[in-house]
């Protein structure tokens, strides 16, 4: 059953390869700004001064903590946006009542730039971890609550009036029609607000914090450690990557029945593999096999 989900090495091929072409044009005209000095190698490091540090910085102990450090508070702060999120979002998309009531508020807070509600913030969750996982879960609310309502009251109307002509109570028409249908825009919240909790977190630590890569981000600057502060930022996007992977991978777990296409085509291409393999029957039997070996019954 896990296999379903393992994807091909071609489909792994078709997937890394234009991105790597793409990576290896933007080096190159990275370099050739370097090399026309278009632009100061202390603003902008060479791309291999960058590679080094990211390495140095991988296998040094000073980078560990504020890695776990950052990658806390933002699954914390993630998690907890998601829950606040869908929580309202739900009953929101159920009771328009509700939904009236609350969507002004949303989208005031949303509109609200994070980096003026962030001080308030930290002046009252304090300087730990606390204060950078609400200011990641504020920033990670609102494309959860907006892609969740959105897929509640997108339902279809006719599949609801089916339901309700088969007698279904409102809890069977919530858990078999209207999750499953929102399910898939709900996803697509979820990937989004994964990588602005790391946005979160990661202005939580600029204004105030002893540790985490915001904090290292600073220090290189402050020391014009160019190539270290962009080393910092590819760690950053390298985590940002991993938590989206992560999000596509419960997608593609939980919203099975959107790859339907994809494991039919794989399924068939299995059954012509097999046919391929499997012997003609038409085949000429050897001529010095007794009938009890050309049957099977003697090895």
């Amino acid at each position: 059953m896990a296999s379903r989900f393992v994807p091909s090495v071609r489909r792994i091929r078709q997937e890394v390869t234009p991105p790597l072409i793409f990576l290896v044009f933007l080096v190159l005209l990275w370099k050739l700004a370097l090399w026309n000095e278009w632009v100061s190698d202390t603003v902008i490091p060479h791309p291999e001064d960058v590679v080094v540090s990211f390495f140095e910085l991988v296998f040094s102990d000073i980078i560990w903590d504020d890695t776990l450090a950052t990658l806390w508070e933002t699954v914390a702060g993630f998690l907890l946006g998601a829950l606040i999120a869908l929580s309202l979002a739900v009953p929101s998309g159920l009771w328009p009542t509700m939904r009236r009531m609350l969507h002004p508020y949303a989208i005031g807070l949303q509109v609200t730039p994070r980096i003026a509600v962030a001080p308030i913030i930290i002046a009252w969750a304090g300087f730990g971890y606390s204060s950078k996982i609400w200011i990641a879960a504020i920033i990670a609310f609102f494309p959860i609550y907006v892609n969740a309502l959105t897929g509640i009251l997108t339902v279809d109307e006719e599949s609801r009036e089916m339901f309700r002509s088969l007698g279904a109570t409102r809890w069977q028409s919530f858990s078999r029609l209207v999750v499953p249908s929102s399910l898939p825009i709900m996803f697509a919240g979820l990937k989004t607000a994964a990588g602005l909790a790391l946005v979160g977190a990661v202005v939580g630590e600029f204004i105030s914090a002893q540790r985490g890569l915001g904090v290292l981000v600073q220090q290189f600057s402050y020391q014009l450690a160019v190539d270290d502060a962009f080393a910092v930022i590819l760690i950053l996007m390298l985590m940002g990557l991993l938590l989206f992977a992560v999000m596509e991978w419960l997608e593609r777990v939980t919203v099975f029945w959107l790859h339907d296409a994809r494991l039919v085509a794989r399924t068939r291409r299995l059954q012509a593999r097999a046919q391929k393999r499997r012997p003609s029957p038409s085949a000429p039997s050897d001529p010095t096999a007794t009938p009890a070996e050309t049957a099977g019954l003697v090895r």
